[in-house]
C-alpha cells in the first residue's frame, strides 16, 4: 500500500518559515498493509523531505491498527485536514513541526513539551545551543551521540516525542485543549509502543497537563502502565537548574527504566512481539 504525496508545485511556504525543498508531486512512499510499527519512521523521513505546506494522503492500515492513524500522522509533524478520504485514508499537511523518533520497545521515551522554531527547522529536539538536554544526556550516559535523535533511537533505545506538536516560540501560547489532547495521544502512544519508562522534560508542562502539584522524580500512577519520571526543563531560560542536576535527573530516569526492566514490569504489547527498535523499522 502506498501513501500518495501531493507536493506544492514550486518553492516553499509564504510564511517565512524555513523549509526543505519540495519533492516532485505524486511520489509514492511504501507503507506495508500491516507495517504499522514502521509507519512513524517512514512518515518522519517523509516529513524531512517535504516543504512546509505539502500535502500527503496516508492510507488507512485496517481495523487491526493498534492506535488511531491520526495519532501517528500528528506525531510525524503533519496536520490532518478535512474529512477522512474514501477507505479511511487521511489527508494531511506537512507542518513546521518536529517528527517523533519512536519505535517499539524503547528503553526510554523522552517527551518534551512542544517544538521550538529551531527544533522544527533542524529536525532535532532541544536544538537551541543554550538548551542543556543533549549535554546532560551525554553526561548521564543516556545517549552516545550529540544532537542525533535517530542515533539515540537506534543505538541507545531512546525515543523522542512532544506533548503538543504545534511549534511555538513560548509555552505560554499553548492552550488547555492542546494539553488535554496531547496527554491523551501520549497515553495511546505509550500503550502501543510500550517503552520501558517515560521521561517528561519540563516540570511546568507536566503540571499544566497532568498534576498541578507534581514534583520532580517518579510520578504516581505513571502513564498507560509505564513508569514516568518528570524532570525540570533543560532550557537555558531555566538557569537555576545546574547542568549536573539535569544530568542527575536523566540518570535517575534511565535507572527507573533499568529497574522496571529488571523486575519484569513490562506490560504486554509491542515488546511481546520481540520487535527491537532497529529491526521493527527496517525498510
Amino acid at each position: 500500500m502506498d501513501a500518495t504525496i501531493r507536493a506544492p508545485g514550486h518553492g516553499g511556504p509564504t510564511t517565512g518559515e524555513p523549509s526543505s525543498p519540495p519533492v516532485p508531486a505524486q511520489v509514492p512512499v511504501q507503507v506495508g498493509s500491516h507495517d504499522f510499527t514502521g509507519l512513524p519512521r517512514r512518515l518522519a523521513e517523509l516529513h524531512a523531505r517535504l516543504a512546509v505546506g505539502a500535502e500527503v494522503d496516508v492510507p488507512d492500515l485496517g481495523p487491526s491498527a493498534p492506535v488511531p492513524l491520526g495519532d501517528v500522522v500528528v506525531g510525524a509533524g503533519f496536520v490532518p485536514v478535512g474529512d477522512p478520504l474514501p477507505g479511511g485514508a487521511i489527508r494531511a499537511i506537512r507542518a513546521h513541526s518536529l517528527a517523533d523518533t519512536v519505535a517499539p520497545a524503547m528503553r526510554l521515551l523522552v517527551c518534551g513539551l512542544n517544538p521550538s522554531p529551531l527544533a522544527a527547522s533542524t529536525g532535532v529536539g532541544f536544538a537551541h545551543p543554550a538548551n542543556r538536554f543533549w549535554s546532560a544526556a551525554l553526561a548521564a550516559g543516556v545517549v552516545t551521540a550529540d544532537r542525533d535523535p535517530w542515533h539515540a533511537l537506534d543505538a541507545d533505545g531512546v525515543g523522542m516525542t512532544d506533548l503538543v506538536k504545534r511549534t511555538t516560540r513560548s509555552a505560554s501560547e499553548l492552550t488547555a485543549g492542546e494539553y488535554a489532547s496531547g496527554i491523551a495521544r501520549l497515553e495511546r502512544l505509550v500503550a502501543w509502543l510500550v517503552p520501558t519508562a517515560v521521561c517528561f522534560v519540563g516540570l511546568a508542562g507536566w503540571r499544566a497537563a497532568v498534576d498541578p502539584g507534581a514534583r520532580p522524580g517518579p510520578q504516581p500512577g505513571g502513564i498507560a502502565g509505564r513508569p514516568v519520571y518528570v524532570m525540570p526543563s533543560t532550557s537555558g531560560a531555566n538557569a537555576h537548574a545546574r547542568p549536573e542536576e539535569l544530568a542527575g535527573h536523566l540518570r535517575a530516569a534511565s535507572e527507573l527504566a533499568a529497574g522496571a526492566l529488571a523486575t519484569g514490569a513490562l506490560a504486554t504489547g509491542a515488546l511481546a512481539t520481540g520487535a527491537l527498535a532497529t529491526g521493527a523499522l527496517a525498510p
